[in-house]
């Protein structure tokens, strides 16, 4: 049994390597198909492809969207700050109170490197020719110190060509930065120097002779409290480069907030108070701050508005942008009153005031080969053919009026403003004439009655108007 099960179970015929590469190989058509089958199965996927991409698409461009609206909230929540502490610094005339000065100053060292401070500069600004120089302290020194400050000083003048912002940064930056220490220590001498000033000038308005000895001690600590003055600027100008370019855009060029901030700070070194505990770059920066805002509000326009019109105009910019965000829509006249607490005149007035001036010679077009006044119409001017037919009438009168009498002629040219343009009155004419207005009348009746001639009136009929 067992033998011919065995014999009756076929085992498979061994396969030779050719028959196997013939069962391999495909024919032309049967690729043709595969490819087709394939490409059949490819666009079957692809509209999930695109669908994935779609919703991609859409997701970015929400974030972008979400994006732009949270930059947008959040530039005007700091152009609202700004404007809120540009009122406080405006509204204030007096030194800041020690609420107002505080120690987590924005201004970081990190703020203060050459790079840092160029940043968010436009390239305008960056290329104005203004020349800028370091401040100057005036100081008793002899001619050896003069002379090499002067060499120093020389290099302000390639500033007046090139680009002077980066000159000056590179100049300013020089001089490193102090340490609290270094800014008491210095402001000790300043201190000291003050005190010898003014027990100077006070022994010399009381005519009191001090001793030889006595009068160079207080020279040489009143130099020294200069020279301690001079170095306290030089190392915080890159602070007021810091300060100023965030009021860049608002009417003043770069350089000018530069050095109007340098004011405020030669300010801040005079009134600093080293013993109140907080350092000299948190307090400069109030001074430099209303120094530069001052400027603005005073120098940025055309026509000067006082400081407190500025105020108000800043608070009213500030509400419109408040309900623009509220509302959706620009607010009216009526709506900003109700939150300023004003009348909606009284708001129409101050937008008045707020308006820029613009120059007749902006350019207009793509090319800019055309002026804004070139499309303003000046109704006072006379058009040429007009001028032309104006002075032929006068002319025509003129002849005409010659063939009447001497007190006539004058007579109709007072009454009818013929020479100067302004007529007068009866009682007027009368007092030119020394006689009544009655008299007056009858002249001028009779004399329209000659003028009235065909021989006289034909000439003037042509100028009428239909």
């Amino acid at each position: 049994m067992a033998k011919a099960s065995s014999q009756g179970s076929v085992s498979k015929p061994t396969e030779t390597k050719e028959e196997t590469e013939s069962k391999t190989k495909k024919t032309p058509a049967e690729k043709a198909t595969a490819k087709k089958t394939t490409a059949s199965s490819s666009t079957k996927k692809a509209p999930a492809k695109k669908t994935t991409a779609k919703k991609e698409t859409a997701k970015a461009k929400s974030a972008a969207s979400s994006k732009k609206k949270a930059e947008e909230a959040k530039a005007a929540d700091l152009a609202d700050m700004e404007d809120e502490e540009t009122e406080d610094i405006l509204e204030s005339n007096t030194e800041p109170s020690l609420h107002e000065v505080h120690d987590d100053s924005d201004v970081k060292e990190s703020d203060l490197t050459d790079e840092s401070l160029l940043e968010g500069i436009p390239e305008e600004e960056l290329k104005a020719t203004v020349e800028i120089a370091p401040p100057k302290v005036n100081s008793k020194s002899k001619s050896k110190r003069s002379r090499s400050r002067k060499q120093a000083g020389d290099s302000s003048v390639a500033l007046l060509t090139g680009d002077p912002v980066r000159m000056y940064l590179k100049e300013i930056g020089k001089v490193s930065l102090l340490t609290a220490a270094e800014e008491i220590d210095l402001a000790m001498k300043i201190e000291a120097g003050v005190a010898a000033t003014e027990e100077l000038e006070k022994a010399e308005e009381e005519g009191i002779e001090l001793e030889r000895r006595e009068r160079r001690r207080l020279s040489r600590v009143e130099q020294v409290g200069l020279d301690a003055k001079q170095q306290l600027i030089e190392a915080n100008l890159r602070l007021v480069v810091s300060i100023a370019k965030r009021y860049v855009g608002r009417g003043m060029l770069f350089l000018d907030l530069i050095q109007e901030g340098n004011l405020g700070l030669i300010r801040a070194v005079e009134k600093f108070d080293y013993t109140k505990g907080f350092k000299f770059s948190t307090y400069a920066t109030w001074w430099i701050r209303q120094a530069i805002t001052r400027a603005i509000a005073d120098q940025a326009r055309t026509i000067r508005i006082p400081v407190h019109m500025v105020e108000t105009i800043n608070k009213l910019v500030r509400i419109q942008r408040q309900l623009l965000q509220s509302l959706g829509r620009e607010p009216t006249p009526e709506e900003i009153a109700e939150e300023m607490g004003l009348t909606p005149e009284r708001v129409r007035e101050i937008q008045k005031i707020s308006q820029e001036p613009v120059s007749l010679e902006t350019p207009i077009g793509e090319e800019e080969d055309s002026q804004l006044g070139d499309f303003i119409e000046d109704d006072a001017a006379i058009v040429p053919p007009d001028a032309a037919s104006f002075s032929m009438l006068q002319e025509q009168l003129a002849k005409t009026l010659e063939g009447l009498a001497e007190r006539e002629r004058k007579v109709i040219s007072l009454r009818f403003g013929l020479e100067d343009g302004h007529p007068r009155t009866l009682e007027e004419v009368g007092r030119e004439f020394g006689v009544t207005r009655e008299r007056i009348r009858q002249i001028e009746s009779k004399t329209l009655a000659k003028l009235r001639h065909p021989s006289r009136s034909q000439k003037l009929k042509d100028y009428l108007e239909d």
